[in-house]
Parts: C-alpha cells; sequence; structure tokens
C-alpha cells in the first residue's frame, strides 16, 4: 500500500525530486519496469491520457544527471522509446479492430460514418506529420494513433512516423532534462517550465494547421475563380 501510496504521489507531484525518491523506494530496475508501464499504458490506452508524458521524460533525464544517479541513462532511453512505440502500435491496433463498432452507429452526433471517413481523409493527407506532432502534445498523443487505426490508415506508413516520433520525442524530453534539470531556476520551477514545453511542442501542430486551413482556402478560392471564368466564357 506504501508503495502505491508513493507511485501516485510522484505521478501527480512529478518532480526530479519526487521520482528520484521514488528510485531510492524501489530501486533502479524496478523503476525501468514502473516508467516503462506509465509510457506504455499514456500512448497506448486511451483511457489514461491523464498519465505525464513529456513531464515524466524531462525529469528522468533530470534525475540521471543528479551526482551518483543509480540511473542507467542510455538504457532507460532505450526502454522508454520501445515503450512508447509499442503504446501507440497498440493504440492503433485497438482502433483498427474497434473503429467498425465505435462508428456504427448511424445517428450519433460524436460517433459516425462520417466522422469515420473525415478521419481517413485527413489521415490519407497528413497523417504522416500528425503522428510525429502529435508525441509532443499531452491528450492528443493519445489519441491520434487510435483514430489513425480507426482512420484505416497504412500501417507500414504509421509504423515509420510512429518509430520515428516515438525516438524524437523521447530523446528531446530525455536531453532536455539531462542538460537542464541541473539548473536551480529548473528545479525551483518545475511544473513552470513544464508547461513552457508543452506550450512550446504545440506550436509545430498550431503552424501546420493554420497552413492547412490557408491551402484550403486558396484551393477553394481557386475553384470558384474557375467556375467563374467558366461561366463568363459560356456566357
Amino acid at each position: 500500500m506504501e508503495f502505491i501510496n508513493k507511485l501516485v504521489y510522484t505521478i501527480f507531484h512529478l518532480s526530479p525530486q519526487t521520482l528520484n525518491s521514488l528510485t531510492e523506494y524501489v530501486g533502479p530496475n524496478k523503476l525501468y519496469v514502473i516508467l516503462f508501464a506509465i509510457i506504455f499504458a499514456e500512448t497506448g490506452l486511451v483511457v489514461t491520457p491523464f498519465l505525464p508524458g513529456d513531464s515524466l521524460l524531462f525529469a528522468v533525464g533530470a534525475v540521471a544527471a543528479m551526482p551518483g544517479s543509480p540511473i542507467n541513462l542510455p538504457l532507460l532511453t532505450v526502454l522508454l522509446i520501445v515503450a512508447a512505440v509499442v503504446g501507440d502500435a497498440v493504440n492503433y491496433s485497438i482502433g483498427y479492430r474497434l473503429g467498425p463498432k465505435v462508428f456504427s452507429r448511424e445517428n450519433s452526433k460524436l460517433l459516425n460514418k462520417k466522422h469515420l471517413l473525415r478521419a481517413q481523409e485527413f489521415y490519407e493527407k497528413y497523417g504522416g506529420k500528425t503522428i510525429i506532432l502529435a508525441r509532443f502534445v499531452p491528450i492528443v498523443r493519445t489519441f491520434a494513433p487510435f483514430v489513425a487505426g480507426v482512420g484505416r490508415m497504412s500501417y507500414p506508413r504509421f509504423f515509420a512516423y510512429n518509430v520515428i516520433g516515438g525516438i524524437l520525442w523521447a530523446l528531446i524530453c530525455i536531453v532536455a532534462g539531462y542538460f537542464m534539470g541541473s539548473i536551480e531556476f529548473v528545479q525551483k520551477r518545475f511544473e513552470l517550465v513544464i508547461i513552457a514545453i508543452i506550450v512550446i511542442s504545440i506550436i509545430p501542430m498550431a503552424v501546420e494547421f493554420v497552413r492547412a486551413r490557408a491551402a484550403a482556402k486558396r484551393g477553394g478560392s481557386a475553384v470558384v475563380e474557375a467556375t467563374t471564368i467558366g461561366v463568363s466564357e459560356k456566357g
């Protein structure tokens, strides 16, 4: 029971200090298993988007940078990359298998076949970029592979972007934590730093969204213009 309480406290009060305390309590080997499970669940199960992702990886890097840290950072980094990739793969499989059942109700306002077709069209156009960029956005990270599966995105294509995104996400967050975690300002204001990281991580997806909207408008304008010209020519 004490272990459960300590784990829950660490998850919801995550910082280099609380993670280091958990490491001392369970030991490095059990910590690897725990962290693997958390990253897997956060990326692989649509019911656990509340689990820490970016902040956990950042904290792992910060703890590894502490003098005398028992964490084998290269080993743990590889394990967490595997957890992220396997998690997304499982999430995709769940969406792929449950998609037809989830979207079977014709009159549902949220879960209907029109939404399925829209998801499929979206992932056909922006699927690769979405899978990679979504890694850096909390909540979206958990649902993106599920929707990709529901939309029947090609698995080889999904797998390639899944691996690229998983590697980039884990490396960037862990390395950033390793080099920034020892800074006193970061240690005292860890939560604010995490919020800043989340805001920064959303920027690429926001830019891509704006670009897609602008391109769609230009395409629409071109269609209207072509139609107008055609009508004029006929007149």
